[in-house]
């Protein structure tokens, strides 16, 4: 008998519709002491997932609300179990006066994440599946949110599984005939299992390769904004934010840190990090700037090198252009369009160099069409791609533990030597699918939820 536990599913806003969630074995008669049916049936005896018209009071039996509420019996609910949604006009009021007074009938406040982790729990959802919930919750593009869903819709349970079952097939074959020697079980040989640890390996190794993709598509390209003081960097990504993000004046050495900030441009979702300049100083704390801008350029998935076009390239613009030349992607983009230029693409070594004004906006559209065609995602955003760090982690642990098992195969180790291998490799998938998943990292997979979800 699980405790009944009560939670706002809706945002702290003004809206038009506001949800207060129950789920556990005494959802109804909680909710009904609070909330009464207009045709005066005990909500406990309302029809199964009808929403059903009354009243709802406060703690003091005020009547705070005309609205509605649907009773889901167990288990074709979310959670696995009896779950009541009261659905309010929007008012943070109304909903948190409901929600005191259900608190005050019995219900338990829930914790962040409590109805998915119970849905878990319950065997509705794996554990992809459950991630995946707060990942769609948290997209900030159509391509985040399409993958998101694929992924809450078991794409990735449905590639793991049978590399898993396929792995407890071959471990369960030894160990009944090493348990039973005398039952008329087939012989174990590694042998017949080597072409499964191949497979299983390969389908493994295609799924980390897309961590590259799937971290861009969760987190954003990360863009290192550089050049030296007082070209326009700061503009720029004010220019890209929107508002006035970073302070900007006419002194060189403003930006002393780097500062970031995530916009939308085009379809591309970007961490800007504008940086300090790169120059050399005898400022021991802009020193410190300049050296965090230099690690900011190698780690960035993307560099944009900013010069003021009005003026000629000097030593210090030449000493940041060596700098982005390790980088994977750059664009060099010449800014103050709008009051003439004496430099032109030509004196830029950058497969990609357009002008800019960070002032006007003149060149943005133009540079979100390029950073789009950078990238363009070239695989489909369905659910099979990764985005996810730890599942990422436990993954890459499992190959390993694959290609440690092939290769004692190949030294011709014993069978339980490899198949301890093949066992961390079981385990660690587990990790993802919910197999073996240890009660601390449950909870702290759920702690990224936020409350009534």
């Amino acid at each position: 008998m699980s405790n009944t536990i009560a939670a706002i599913s809706t945002g702290q806003a003004v809206s038009a519709i506001g949800i207060i969630r129950l789920s556990g074995n005494d959802c109804a008669e909680i909710a009904g002491s609070v909330f009464t049916l207009q045709n005066n049936m005990p909500l406990k005896e309302a029809p199964n997932r009808k929403l059903m018209l009354g009243t709802l009071r406060d703690r003091n039996g005020r009547v705070i609300d005309q609205c509605m509420a649907v009773y889901t019996r167990a288990p074709h609910t979310y959670t696995g179990e009896d779950t009541v949604e009261i659905q309010c006009h929007g008012s943070p009021a109304v909903l948190a006066a409901g929600l005191d007074a259900l608190f005050s009938a019995g219900a338990q406040p829930a914790k962040r994440g409590e109805f998915t982790k119970r849905a878990f729990l319950n065997g509705q959802l794996c554990l992809t599946q459950a991630e995946a919930v707060i990942d769609l919750i948290e997209a900030e593009t159509a391509d985040a949110a399409a993958n998101a869903a694929g992924q809450v819709g078991g794409v990735l349970q449905k590639k793991l599984s049978p590399i898993y079952d396929q792995l407890t097939n071959l471990c369960s074959h030894f160990h009944a005939v090493l348990d039973y020697p005398d039952e008329d079980i087939e012989d174990f040989g590694l042998e017949q299992y080597s072409g499964a640890l191949r497979s299983s390996a390969k389908e493994l190794y295609a799924l980390i390769q897309t961590y590259g993709q799937g971290r861009i598509l969760k987190q954003g390209v990360s863009a290192a904004i550089v050049g030296k003081p007082n070209v326009g960097k700061s503009s720029l990504l004010n220019a890209l934010a929107g508002y006035e993000r970073v302070i900007v004046t006419e002194i060189a050495g403003t930006t002393r840190d780097t500062v970031e900030e995530s916009v939308i441009l085009g379809n591309t979702r970007l961490r800007l990090i504008d940086t300090a300049g790169i120059h050399d100083t005898d400022d021991r704390i802009e020193a410190i700037g300049v050296e965090r801008s230099k690690r900011a350029v190698e780690d960035a998935d993307l560099v944009l090198f900013v010069c003021d076009g009005t003026k000629p390239l000097t030593e210090e613009d030449q000493e940041v252009i060596r700098v982005c030349m390790d980088a994977q992607n750059a664009i060099a983009l010449i800014n103050k369009s709008d009051l003439g230029s004496v430099v032109v693409p030509s004196d830029l070594p950058f497969m990609q160099v357009i002008c800019i004004s960070a002032e006007t906006g003149d060149g943005l559209s133009q540079l979100a069409d390029v950073i789009d065609a950078m990238f363009a995602n070239s695989t489909p955003c369905d659910g099979s791609v990764l985005t996810n760090p730890r599942q990422f982690d436990a993954i890459r642990r499992a190959y390993e533990g694959l290609l440690n098992a092939l290769q004692g195969l190949k030294l011709g180790l014993s069978p339980d030597a490899v198949l301890t291998d093949v066992e961390i490799a079981m385990y660690a998938i587990g990790e993802v699918t919910g197999n073996t998943v240890r009660e601390d990292i449950t909870a702290r997979i759920f702690e990224r939820f936020c409350v009534g979800k």
